[in-house]
């Protein structure tokens, strides 16, 4: 039988394990990042692109440093750690308001879906200008501070408002919003009835089978939203910019397809999507045993 939740203490775990998680896997994400975005990112374009993930991580080992694949983790985990937070706090608290008493299995797995959709779409509204600014920063690839276009995450909203306002700051939130929603359904849904399906009691689980749940999970979710978060990226590339490339989202679709190759090409950095997808199994893991020893 499940315990009733504890807003402060799903606030609290949630948080934590996304911050831990997301530092692990920051190297990954930041060539994933740069794999996804180097066809429009300020300072690539024009130049010899990134022959895959091995490719791009030695390069950007050799030319930028071996920190450098931290780049914008801090403005990651002050997002990430909210956003999971939110999420998780979010959706134990929406779930009960699907809940039917004598529902069935199929119903519970639509309460999970809508509940972790809904949480993934509010958390993104709260958070958005700092993935945005992870963003900017993760696709900046100057060496020296003065070669790059943004310095720290206070630059990098200072020029933005200049340029473009606060609307530069959300540029691309609308996508993202959809994103999200289906993403979080998938990665919270899928999670949370998997482990209603396998371990009616969460204290019971084996922590290898719940790892290979979440991982499944999470790399199933990745994918599946993949085109949508290259889409949202490109057009958060594009504040700050005179030359615009994209109108809005269905442009932006429209011309990735025709110009770049087809539907693969919204595919680009997906495989190393993959293994960062590791962090994000970690976070349900994390969260699950924080639960349980609550």
């Amino acid at each position: 039988m499940e315990k009733p939740s504890n807003f402060l203490l799903d606030f609290t775990l949630g948080g934590f394990s996304a911050g831990l998680s997301k530092t692990i896997v920051a190297p990954i994400e930041r060539v994933k990042l740069l794999l996804q975005l180097q066809d429009v990112a300020k300072g690539m374009v024009g130049k010899e692109k990134y022959k895959g993930m091995f490719d791009c991580a030695v390069q950007v080992n050799k030319t930028q440093g071996f920190m450098s694949f931290w780049r914008g983790n801090t403005s990651n985990v002050l997002r990430y750690f909210p956003s999971q937070a939110i999420n998780f706090a979010v959706k134990e608290q929406i779930k009960p308001l699907f809940a039917y008493k004598g529902s069935s299995f199929l119903r519970k797995a639509f309460n999970n879906f809508m509940a972790g959709g809904i949480a993934g779409a509010i958390s993104l509204v709260v958070v958005y200008p700092l993935d945005f600014i992870r963003t900017r920063m993760a696709a900046d690839v100057g060496k020296m501070k003065s070669d790059r276009e943004f310095t720290d995450i206070m630059c990098v909203v200072k020029k933005i408002m200049q340029s473009d306002g606060i609307v530069g700051l959300y540029r691309g939130v609308t996508i993202s919003i959809l994103f999200s929603f289906l993403y979080r359904a998938i990665y919270f849904g899928g999670f949370d009835t998997g482990m209603s399906y396998f371990y009616p009691d969460s204290k019971k689980s084996n922590i290898i089978y719940v790892w290979a749940l979440a991982q499944t999970i999470t790399f199933i979710a990745g994918y599946v939203v993949y085109p949508l978060d290259t889409v949202r990226r490109r057009l958060m590339m594009q504040s700050g910019r005179q030359d615009t490339v994209y109108k809005n989202s269905f442009d932006c679709f429209r011309k990735i397809y025709y110009e770049e190759g087809g539907f693969q090409a919204f595919f680009k950095g997906a495989g190393t999507n993959a293994i960062r997808g590791l962090g994000g199994a970690l976070v349900l893991v994390f969260f699950n045993e924080g639960k349980n020893a609550s």
